[in-house]
């Protein structure tokens, strides 16, 4: 498999003015680490992360981070940060990974086809629209797609249902619901018993209802006979 690459140098200091020096001059703080291994602080372009993030598997794109000429790690992008603004990326987190043991990542999932239960006046309900899976880097699938034309009225698609490519497992029960069909009278129902049994609820402090037994201290005032 090809992986993206991506220069890096060692970062010795850090805080605010270190980060922002290396801004200005065209870097990003980023820190690669791994299980049970010390964190390693880099410097690296932000323009190469727009570039991985832009190729078909984006986030999950497997890269070569090469440490300063010396040393190759292959790494995901787990996470980074923009400003608020102007959009522009402030830090970058890489997880170090091996070729030949499986990582976990979420794909998109496409739902094809307009279900025949939506035809006869239901309502498509995609519960999942990324999924967690396992499998070899160069396993990782772009996305995963499934056709529920043929998924009818008041019926669901389950973990189970999906067809999968050779080497990906869901990270998911079988029987997890991934989308579903519902119908509208009954979603409609069943709203309108919640807020019924809501309003039924009687309100804290709510007077009591005609016919209730008076309060014990109301019900002492009241057999006290009047001074005469």
């Amino acid at each position: 498999m090809q992986l993206a690459k991506i220069a890096a140098s060692n970062r010795q200091a850090a805080g605010k003015n270190v980060s922002r020096r290396m801004r200005n001059a065209g870097t990003i703080p980023a820190v690669a680490y791994g299980k049970g291994e010390p964190a390693l602080a880099l410097a690296v372009s932000p323009k190469a992360i727009v570039g991985v993030l832009a190729q078909p598997l984006g986030r999950n794109s497997p890269i070569e981070l090469d440490v300063e000429g010396k040393e190759k790690l292959t790494v995901l992008l787990t996470d980074y940060q923009y400003h608020p603004v102007s959009r522009a990326l402030l830090h970058a987190d890489f997880l170090k990974i091996a070729l030949d043991a499986p990582v976990d990542v979420e794909v998109p999932l496409e739902l094809t086809g307009k279900p025949k239960g939506v035809v006869d006046g239901g309502e498509q309900r995609q519960v999942f629209r990324r999924l967690p899976v396992r499998c070899l880097p160069k396993d990782i699938p772009v996305k995963l797609t499934h056709d529920i034309t043929a998924l009818g009225l008041d019926e669901s698609l389950p973990v189970s249902a999906l067809a999968l490519p050779a080497g990906v497992s869901i990270r998911l029960p079988a029987e997890q619901t991934v989308a579903a069909v519902v119908t509208m009278k009954k979603v409609v129902e069943e709203e309108a018993a919640a807020t019924a049994a809501a309003g039924a609820a009687p309100a804290a402090g709510a007077a009591p209802a005609a016919g209730a037994a008076p309060a014990a201290g109301a019900a002492k005032a009241e057999a006290k006979p009047a001074k005469k």
